[in-house]
């Protein structure tokens, strides 16, 4: 065997036992990478849901037999169109407290004004079903409607939500998009009420 040929097999060895190595690293394709098949990724993306605390907002309470309990008819359809909120108390900058919060769990009010949960559900005229994968991970990534629009407000924690992979945050909206759509328009958020510190 020439040395031509030896120095090759030996090039092409390195190369393949080094790639190896790699892949164990790396475990296999970078998540941004890897394609999930449509079961699996709305599985992954109910399980990030679930985990994540989107029903404590998202859904609305509603009272039950033994307290507030989540009201699954309207599962992640946001702050109820039909509950219209009186002002929310005004507190004072110096405040021990700066939130108030409704028994549904939907609407919030501090010093950012007065925030309503958005409807996560696929209605195309009140929910996400005129969205794209992209424009979800957009507004996550940036912390802006549909990733260019108005800011996000209080509680949602978009900054922790970030962190997640895009690979993540596609499966999430997968799963947004195979549940019920809830006709649903939520508001608009209101401006902060301004409230001078007690002297």
């Amino acid at each position: 065997m020439s040395t031509h040929k030896i120095v090759t097999l030996c090039a092409v060895s390195l190369a393949a036992v080094l790639g190896g190595f790699a892949a164990v690293a790396s475990d296999g394709p970078s998540p941004a990478k890897a394609v999930r098949p449509p079961a699996e990724r709305v599985a992954r993306g109910e399980y990030i849901v679930k985990t994540s605390a989107c029903h404590d907002c998202h859904t609305p309470l509603k009272m039950g037999p033994k307290g507030p309990e989540r009201d699954m008819t309207r599962m992640l359809s946001g702050h109820p169109a039909q509950l219209a909120m009186p002002p929310a108390p005004a507190l004072r900058p110096d405040a021990p407290w700066n939130a108030t919060i409704s028994a549904t769990m939907t609407a919030w009010s501090g010093p950012w004004g007065t925030s309503f949960t958005a409807n996560l559900t696929p209605d195309k005229e009140t929910g996400l079903g005129g969205w794209t994968p992209r424009n979800f991970v957009e507004t996550i990534r940036n912390g802006r409607h549909q990733g260019r629009g108005r800011p996000l407000l209080p509680p949602m924690p978009w900054e922790v939500y970030s962190n997640l992979t895009d690979d993540d945050l596609e499966s999430v909206f997968a799963y947004l998009q195979s549940i019920p759509p809830v006709k649903n328009r939520v508001p608009q958020p209101l401006p902060p009420v301004l409230v001078t510190a007690a002297k």
